[in-house]
């Protein structure tokens, strides 16, 4: 009799419909499902785009922007 493993992830990521199910693929196999998850993402950049227009994509930037602060520090300490 095969042991089945009934520990769930906990979290309040993991209880929201769509984001949840990313999370526990992820969770689960990460390096299996980021490349999937990247396309994802890709795919709703492009159609939010579409919809919205440079607007959408301005989001984008500005979202990326601490990030990208984060980033450059990083660099200057030498890490």
């Amino acid at each position: 009799m095969a042991i089945i493993d009934t520990q769930r992830p906990s979290g309040l990521v993991y209880r929201i419909p769509v984001l949840g199910w990313f999370a526990r693929d992820l969770a689960r196999d990460f390096h299996g499902n980021i490349y999937y998850f990247l396309v994802i993402l890709l795919t709703l950049l492009v159609l939010a785009v579409k919809t919205w227009g440079l607007v959408a994509l301005t989001m984008v930037g500005v979202t990326a922007t601490p990030l990208m602060f984060v980033v450059l520090m990083l660099i200057t300490v030498g890490k």
